[in-house]
Formats: C-alpha cells, sequence, structure tokens
C-alpha cells in the first residue's frame, strides 16, 4: 500500500514530470513526420492499384493495426538488431530512442496510410472529371480540387492519430525511457504517493491532448473556409458540396484497433 493521499503532492508532481515533456513530444512529432511519410508510401499503391506493392502494403496494415504496439516495441528493440547483424550492422549501442521513433513512426504510418486512403477516395470523382473537361492538367485537379477537399476530410481522423500517438507514447518506458509515465513511476516508486502521482499525469496528458484538439479543430474550420469559397465555382459545374465525414470513417473500418488482409 502507498502513502495516505495527500493533495499537495499533485501540485509537487506537475513541476517534476514536466521535465520529462520535451521527450514525449520529441516521441510524438517524430513519430508524426515518419508515420506521414510513411503513410503517403503506403497509401499510393492502393490508390493506384500497384499490383505486388498493394499487396505489401494491405500486409503492412494488418500487421500494425492488428498487433498491439508494446508488442511492436519489443519486436524491433529486440528483434531488429539481431536481424541486422546477419548483415554486419551493429545497432545494439544504438539510443533506445531510435527504436522507440521508428516503432512509433511505422506504428502510425499504418493508420495515416488509411487516412490518406480514406480522404482521397471521400472526394466526389465527378469534381474531378469537371476539372479535366475545363482543361486542367492532373496535378492542378489534385492540388485545386482533391488536396483541399482531402485535407479537410482528413483533419478529424488526424487529431484522433495525434492524440492517440500521444497516449501510446506511455508505453515508452517499457523500454527505459524516461518521458512522462516513466518518470511518474519513478516518482511514485520513490514518494509512495502513486495516486498524486498518476492523477498529475492524467493532468498533463489532458491539457496536451486538449490544446491538440482546438489547434486542430482551428484547421479544420480554416480549411472548411477555405472550401466554401469555392462553392462557387463547384456550382458551375453542377456539384453538390458534401463532405462525409461517415464516409471516411467506413472506408477505415474499425479505425484504431482493427485488422484485415
Amino acid at each position: 500500500m502507498g502513502a495516505p493521499f495527500d493533495i499537495s503532492y499533485i501540485f509537487n508532481f506537475l513541476p517534476k514530470l514536466l521535465t520529462t515533456l520535451g521527450t514525449t513530444l520529441l516521441i510524438v512529432i517524430c513519430s508524426l513526420v515518419a508515420g506521414v511519410i510513411v503513410g503517403f508510401l503506403i497509401a499510393l499503391p492502393r490508390l493506384y492499384k500497384v499490383p505486388v506493392l498493394k499487396t505489401f502494403s494491405e500486409i503492412y496494415i494488418s500487421f500494425f493495426r492488428g498487433t498491439p504496439i508494446l508488442i511492436q516495441l519489443f519486436l524491433f528493440y529486440y528483434g531488429l538488431p539481431e536481424i541486422l547483424k546477419l548483415v554486419n550492422l551493429d545497432l545494439t549501442r544504438a539510443p533506445v530512442l531510435v527504436f522507440v521513433i521508428l516503432t512509433y513512426g511505422l506504428h502510425t504510418g499504418a493508420f495515416m496510410s488509411e487516412m490518406i486512403r480514406a480522404s482521397v477516395s471521400a472526394v466526389d470523382k465527378g469534381q474531378v472529371e469537371a476539372a479535366y473537361a475545363t482543361g486542367m492538367t492532373a496535378f492542378q485537379a489534385f492540388t485545386r480540387i482533391v488536396l483541399p477537399q482531402a485535407l479537410a476530410i482528413a483533419v478529424p481522423v488526424f487529431s484522433n492519430l495525434v492524440i492517440a500517438l500521444l497516449k501510446d507514447t506511455s508505453l515508452a518506458f517499457t523500454l527505459g525511457v524516461m518521458e512522462l509515465t516513466g518518470k511518474a513511476q519513478t516518482l511514485g516508486a520513490i514518494s509512495q504517493h502513486f495516486i498524486e502521482t498518476y492523477i498529475a499525469l492524467a493532468l498533463i496528458y489532458l491539457a496536451i491532448s486538449f490544446t491538440i484538439e482546438k489547434l486542430l479543430l482551428k484547421a479544420e474550420h480554416r480549411l472548411l473556409k477555405h472550401e466554401d469559397r469555392n462553392s462557387s465555382v463547384k456550382k458551375v459545374f453542377g456539384i453538390r458540396k458534401n463532405i462525409s465525414y461517415r464516409r471516411i470513417i467506413a472506408e477505415m473500418g474499425s479505425g484504431k484497433g482493427g485488422a484485415s488482409l
């Protein structure tokens, strides 16, 4: 049993936990950048139906969506160096943060690819055909017609993915990374005030998640205003403006946690 509850410890622990916030945000930012890049690379074969690469993309997505992130962390941290030893590449001295960011980046990339594919697919193909009819090139049609709408559709899902990634970083402490949760574990073990430690930790995660949600909500509204400014162009083509969030959710299947080949 821990020490008796003392609310003052919550306020004492907050600044101590915030000293490791930089590590948590570093993992989130680097993983997002890697995830977006990987997501585009994985989504393209499925969008353009490239035979062999499409199958590889589906297997990749099924693995990272269908297995726990904790198992993936262990596989990459303990398994990858052993595999690379076969090609005389020694990663045993590489910082653990490298394996953490790599794992989270590849994991996030699987969900990003589904978001990208579903967002682009949700845009009415008739709009692209109308753009071609007016003389636009494929690149112009994508950047002027498809991309703005796809971004507006993707922002709510992207927001969920970012917040989910933030919460998933709490598992990095299992490999010895001293991020928010790892610091909370240490403080709790030293002081024996576990409840106060985790309340302080929950407050920090809640504040960050709330901030991310509000910032991305503003970005979504900004993109939707851009859509409104272009509504007159769509009326010329006789196209009904409709951004369907239900469609993108349906396209992504069961969201974070599903797996299908």
